[in-house]
C-alpha cells in the first residue's frame, strides 16, 4: 500500500505538467489531423471532405519546389553549422584563462531579438554593405547574397549557423566538463599535446552528443522558415521556399487551414520515421 501511495502522489505532482503537456502539444495535433481530412470554415461550419486535401497537397507544383528546397537546407545546415558547435566548444575548453567570457560571447548572437538579428543581416547583405565591401578589398566581385538563386538559400545558412551555434555549444561544453579530469591530467604526463587530447579523450568523451543534437538538428531544420520570411519572403523565384513556409503560407496568407494541416500531417509522419531510424542507429552505435 506504501508503494501504491508513493506512485499516486508523484502522480499527483506530474498532473499539471500532464495536463499542460496534453493541452498546449496533443490537443493541437489531433485537432490538425481532423481538420485534414475536412474543408475548415469557422464561420459556416466546416465539412468532412475525406483525401481531397491530400490529393491537392501531392498533386501541387510548388510541392516538389519546397520539399527540395527543405532538403537543401537541412544538408547545407548540417555540412555548414553541424560542426561549428563542436570545434567552438573544444576550442573553449582547451582555454586556460577567459573560458566563462567566451561562452558568454558565444551565446550572445542566441539571446539578441530575433528583429535586431533580422535587420543586421540585410544590412550586411545589402549589395552596398560590409560582406560586399570586405570582399571587394580582395579583388572579389560583389554578391547578390539574398537575390541571387544560387546563393540565397546558402545566405540563410550563414545567418542561422551565427545567430543559433551557441546553445549547441554550451551543450558539448557540459559533455566535455564531465570528461574525467584525470585523463587529461595523465595524457599531459605523458606527453601528449592539444591535438591528441582532443582526439582521444573529448571527442570520445563527447560521442554520445554528437547523434543526438544531429538529430535535434535535423527537426529544427526540417521546420524552418522564420529566417526565409524575413531575409527574402521564399523568393527569389521560391529558391528559399521550404516546406514550413509553404504550410505557413496556406494557413494564414491563402487561409486554407485544411490543406495545411494535411501538409502538417505528412510532415509529423516524416519526421517521425526520421527520429525512430535515427534513434534506432543510435541504439546500434552504443552497442557496439
Amino acid at each position: 500500500m506504501k508503494k501504491c501511495r508513493d506512485y499516486l502522489w508523484g502522480i499527483l505532482f506530474l498532473m499539471p505538467a500532464i495536463i499542460v503537456f496534453c493541452l498546449f502539444l496533443w490537443t493541437p495535433i489531433a485537432k490538425g489531423v481532423v481538420y485534414s481530412f475536412m474543408n475548415v470554415d469557422f464561420v459556416s461550419g466546416s465539412t468532412f471532405i475525406g483525401l481531397t486535401n491530400y490529393r491537392e497537397v501531392l498533386s501541387n507544383s510548388v510541392l516538389s519546389t519546397s520539399v527540395w528546397n527543405t532538403i537543401n537546407y537541412m544538408l547545407l545546415c548540417v555540412l555548414i553549422g553541424f560542426w561549428v558547435p563542436s570545434i567552438v566548444s573544444i576550442a573553449i575548453s582547451e582555454l586556460r584563462w577567459f573560458q566563462g567570457a567566451m561562452r558568454l560571447i558565444v551565446y550572445l548572437p542566441h539571446i539578441v531579438p530575433a528583429v535586431v538579428l533580422y535587420g543586421m543581416w540585410q544590412w550586411l547583405y545589402d549589395p552596398l554593405g560590409p560582406a560586399n565591401q570586405i570582399l571587394s578589398w580582395f579583388g572579389a566581385h560583389p554578391f547578390m547574397w539574398l537575390t541571387d538563386k544560387s546563393m540565397a538559400m546558402l545566405s540563410i545558412v550563414l545567418a542561422e549557423t551565427w545567430q543559433g551555434f551557441g546553445g549547441a555549444t554550451l551543450i558539448y561544453l557540459a559533455g566535455i566538463v564531465g570528461i574525467p579530469k584525470d585523463l587529461y591530467e595523465a595524457a599531459e604526463i605523458d606527453g601528449a599535446g592539444v591535438l591528441q587530447r582532443i582526439r582521444y579523450i573529448t571527442i570520445p568523451g563527447i560521442r554520445h552528443l554528437y547523434m543526438l543534437l544531429f538529430i535535434l538538428q535535423l527537426i529544427s531544420t526540417s521546420q524552418g522558415f522564420m529566417t526565409h520570411m524575413a531575409l527574402t519572403g521564399g523568393g527569389p523565384n521560391h529558391a528559399t521556399l521550404t516546406y514550413m513556409y509553404q504550410i505557413i503560407n496556406e494557413a494564414f496568407t491563402n487561409l486554407n487551414y485544411g490543406r495545411a494541416s494535411a501538409m502538417g500531417v505528412l510532415m509529423f509522419l516524416v519526421l517521425t520515421s526520421l527520429s525512430i531510424v535515427l534513434y534506432y542507429l543510435q541504439g546500434r552505435s552504443k552497442q557496439a
